[in-house]
């Protein structure tokens, strides 16, 4: 079954989708609280840094460009310094902003979120969300026309704050019935798109309670229960062909008419500052849909996105590389250096610390094991480098490798530790460290520094070396000297 969500993931790639919606910018000043404020009794907080994300419907703009796909992003905000951030930051992402409007009498919507380790202490929002001016709504409208049916979808992320006029979803109503195409509908209010004809609607609990005018909400374990009962109100509430109903760590319901609603599960995780996992929800929920999937499929797809976002801290994206490895893909094996270090450079854009190691390892066994688990620790991204078969053969003789290098990818890729795999011809990986340039590099066994020869090479980019002792006893030598005493 994972090759077959693998396979809808790749083709993200290739697919245009059309985005409309608020626009926000999400600040995130991150620092500690050690003293009492004098004036009165409240936490004094010492910033140590502050960043800036795109939120909102701009944050699933971010997502389904992160996901892989081409995108189109249709938005109103102020002509402030907000907006120009905002700006920058989509761009650092490979967003094309010329459907952004400015408009002066406007203020960009901002989320500025003060936090002192992992506690979030106050939240201050600004910004304009009464409807945009009709000069700006007949310039969307005209961009709505002119992109609806050249797209391979269309994303409403409306957070209600003032893009989403009646004449916009009106003419989005009319394109859609003209020529149907995917249109997922994420939305504070979706009784406003009924007529749309959407494709589906993704509410998260609480609209769905407002939605269905529910007065008893249920408590933590029994909103799945509770909202199972609703499926047919809601495609007729909605209008659509799909309701993924999501409810946070009870998973999420796939409502379609005709079936039985199709329950995905989700895995807890404490993490207080996570945000936007509904954006990112939507938008690979959008992409697996645009590529054909089910809509069991797509829920899938998208609780998995949703759950990467959750590993994460503040609003994040989930990356197509990250979704493919969360399915643990085959395809950890790259042969390619330049793929691989394109692969590496998606990582380090990110933020994150590379780890390489490199050996045989013909018939892993629990030293290998325990080896890989510690060198992961010293990063966040692990490749492994495989000795080729010819390689080995050099190395440890005639009689080696007991299994080839294919064999030994399939085994080394179930490792969770292990992220990324290639192999290598050489004696050394010398080579392949000149391309990709690995922050920490790792050896086992009775090695120094001074004796490595990939050492110099390590350090001479800037890395790290670090040593790590085999366990005792445990080597494929050992195990194939025991094979032959039993024998």
């Amino acid at each position: 079954m994972n090759s077959d969500y693998l396979a809808i993931i790749n083709r993200f790639t290739s697919l245009n989708i059309l985005v409309i919606g608020d626009a926000m910018l999400d600040v995130y000043l991150d620092g500690s609280a050690n003293r009492i404020c004098r004036e009165a009794p409240v936490p004094i907080v010492d910033i140590k840094d502050i960043k800036t994300v795109p939120g909102g419907a701009a944050n699933t703009a971010v997502n389904l460009a992160q996901l892989g796909a081409q995108v189109d992003y249709i938005s109103v905000v102020g002509c402030d310094h907000e907006a120009g951030m905002l700006k920058d930051a989509l761009i650092s992402h490979g967003l094309d902003i010329s459907s952004i409007m400015c408009d002066h009498t406007r203020r960009t919507i901002t989320k500025q979120r003060v936090t002192a380790g992992r506690q979030l202490l106050v939240r201050f929002d600004t910004g304009t969300t009464e409807a945009i001016c009709e000069n700006h709504e007949a310039r969307i409208i005209g961009i709505l026309k002119e992109k609806f049916h050249e797209v391979d979808a269309v994303v409403i992320s409306d957070y209600g704050y003032g893009i989403m006029t009646d004449n916009v979803i009106g003419i989005l109503g009319v394109l859609q019935h003209e020529k149907e195409n995917v249109v997922v509908i994420d939305a504070k209010s979706l009784d406003k798109y009924r007529r749309v004809g959407a494709t589906a609607a993704k509410p998260n609990y609480q609209e769905l309670v407002t939605l269905l005018a529910i007065t008893e909400p249920a408590t933590g374990g029994h909103r799945s229960e509770q909202i199972k009962s609703y499926g047919q109100r809601l495609l007729e509430k909605t209008g659509t062909r799909y309701v993924a109903a999501t409810m946070d760590i009870e998973g999420a319901l796939l409502f379609q008419h005709g079936r039985e609603p199709y329950r995905t599960f989700s895995k807890p995780v404490e993490n207080s500052k996570a945000a936007g996992a509904g954006d990112t929800y939507a938008s690979a929920l959008t992409l697996a849909l645009a590529s054909g999937a089910s809509i069991e499929a797509a829920g899938e797809i998208a609780k998995c996105a949703a759950a990467v976002i959750l590993q994460k801290s503040g609003t994040a994206t989930c990356t197509q590389n990250e979704l493919n490895h969360y399915f643990g893909s085959g395809s950890k094996y790259v042969q390619d250096w330049q793929e691989l270090k394109s692969q590496i450079d998606t990582f380090r854009r990110e933020g994150k610390r590379i780890v390489f190691t490199n050996g045989c390892f013909d018939l892993l066994h629990s030293g290998h094991v325990a080896y890989l688990e510690q060198a992961a620790d010293l990063g966040d991204v692990l490749v492994l480098a495989l000795n080729a078969d010819a390689s080995m053969k050099r190395l440890k003789g005639e009689n080696r490798p007991i299994n080839n290098l294919h064999e030994r990818i399939r085994v080394l890729s179930g490792l969770e530790s292990v992220a990324l795999v290639t192999s290598f011809d050489e004696d050394t990986p010398i080579r392949l460290l000149n391309i990709i340039h690995p922050d920490v590099y790792v050896k086992g066994g009775d090695y120094t520094v001074e004796s490595l020869p990939e050492a110099p090479v390590v350090q001479g980019y800037g890395g790290k070396v670090e040593i790590m002792h085999f366990v005792q006893d445990r080597s494929t030598t050992h195990i194939i000297t025991r094979i032959k005493q039993i024998a």
